[in-house]
């Protein structure tokens, strides 16, 4: 991108500043505090088994359903934050993670802690959309790529939180206290979002939304699956995203420890490079995908393919267990997981007009998840079923990433070709835009 077309605004855009600053880490805030409670069970995984008495597969089942109900919520949440804005459907979202969070500290049974995290999932499922929608009514449209890499980052920073913080407050103060204590991170963002957080700046009031019955529900959502770069940002996203979230979500602790006989502070050392490794490939692949448009596809699936190559070697690597250094390379590389699936919104991004954004973002987002939450069920099942053979279970990996990247590659035409149309008709309207 030259420099003369980056600094030119497109007509209507938002101009940023530091307004749009403060109101986007409110958001963004909130997004912090949703990732470290999503999290907190990838890092109390063993306590979890013995908290509740369960094995592989029951304790697969907090995360699934988690990500089942996350999943689930994505359409639903873009309709809502489309319909009534960021702040109420947020507002929401805080609540009900907080409620979530507040559960799973101190309900006793397995049943009700189950519940817990589905009321978590449901209210971190308002988050991520509702924060890249923040970010599009307060910034130019240029930044958009960077703008989602860097909500993306502070979300790692939550996960840092969790690995580092809260897996220490576990083991030192227990577990009614660790959980219920961060709890106390919920009621602070949602001050702060009652007080400050505003939809849009003044004068970029969006129009008002038309009639909101059931017919236009569902043409939103058809319209929005119609565009090609819709379908390829999720398919993006499921690709990328997964084998990451599955390790810090839930999996990667017991295959560290369990099955490459690490302790559990080198193992959590290790989960927190994969977290530091995202923060910093994410501002890279932000400044890349910003400059460079036509880099997107190049690295998400590089980064498919190197995390398929790390994978590989891990698994079958002919000793009992893989070395340090190799173990250290693959965290690494999966650090690229999360903000190569940033891209997937980069793609569905400019196939929709505003009106469009948070529904196609919540198709888009459903992706990983899918991908993540076939996958933790896939590794349990496997697990028991081998008697905790890690190298079966988590060969899971390639077959999902195998459908992925076949439908990327089905996709990846189509969108290009939608994209520069829109492009092309976008500088049309521009020019006979009277002065």
């Amino acid at each position: 991108m030259s420099s003369a077309s980056s600094s030119t605004a497109l007509p209507g855009d938002p101009p940023g500043g530091r307004r749009a600053i403060a109101v986007w880490s409110i958001g963004v805030a909130v997004y912090f505090v949703a990732v470290i409670f999503r999290t907190s069970l990838g890092v109390a995984g063993l306590d979890a088994v013995e908290r509740f008495h369960v094995g592989a597969s029951a304790l697969s089942t907090f995360s699934i359903l988690q990500l089942l109900v996350y999943a689930g919520m994505q359409i639903p949440v873009g309709l809502l934050v489309d319909r009534l804005g960021t702040k109420k459907v947020l507002g929401l979202g805080v609540v009900l993670f907080t409620i979530g969070q507040l559960g799973f500290a101190f309900l006793p049974s397995y049943g009700m802690a189950l519940a817990s995290r589905a009321l978590l999932g449901c209210g971190d499922a308002m988050t991520f959309i509702s924060v890249l929608r923040l970010g599009g009514r307060w910034f130019p449209a240029r930044r958009g790529p960077l703008v989602a890499q860097l909500a993306g980052l502070v979300g790692m920073a939550g996960n840092l939180v969790s690995t580092l913080v809260l897996a220490r407050l576990l083991h030192g103060i227990g577990w009614n206290a660790a959980f219920g204590g961060s709890a106390i991170a919920g009621v602070v963002v949602f001050v702060l979002l009652l007080l400050f957080l505003k939809d849009h700046p003044e004068g970029f009031e969006p129009e008002p939304p038309a009639h909101q019955g059931a017919a236009y529900v569902r043409r939103q959502i058809a319209a929005s699956w119609r565009e090609p770069g819709t379908r390829l940002g999720l398919w993006v996203h499921f690709t990328t995203q997964f084998p990451a979230m599955v390790f810090l979500l839930l999996w990667g602790l017991p295959f560290l420890v369990e099955d490459q006989g690490l302790s559990r502070a080198t193992a959590g050392e290790l989960l927190t490079l994969v977290v530091l490794s995202n923060m910093v490939i994410g501002l890279v692949y932000g400044q890349i995908v910003a400059r460079h448009h036509e880099a997107r596809l190049p690295l998400a699936l590089g980064t498919v393919g190197t995390t398929a190559l790390l994978w590989a070697a891990t698994l079958a690597y002919p000793g009992a267990h893989a070395p340090m250094w190799l173990l250290i390379v693959l965290c690494a590389v999966l650090g690229a997981c999360g903000p190569a699936s940033m891209i997937g919104f980069d793609f569905a991004r400019p196939a929709n007009p505003p009106e469009r954004q948070g529904t196609a973002s919540g198709i888009t987002n459903m992706g990983g998840f899918v991908a993540s939450m076939t996958t933790l069920f896939a590794v349990g099942v496997l697990l028991d079923a081998t008697g905790d053979d890690y190298t079966v279970a988590f060969s899971a990996v390639f077959v999902l990433q195998a459908l992925g990247v076949s439908q990327i590659l089905r996709l990846r035409r189509r969108a290009a070709r939608r994209e520069r149309e829109r492009l092309v008709a976008s500088r049309v309207e521009t020019v006979h835009v009277p002065a």
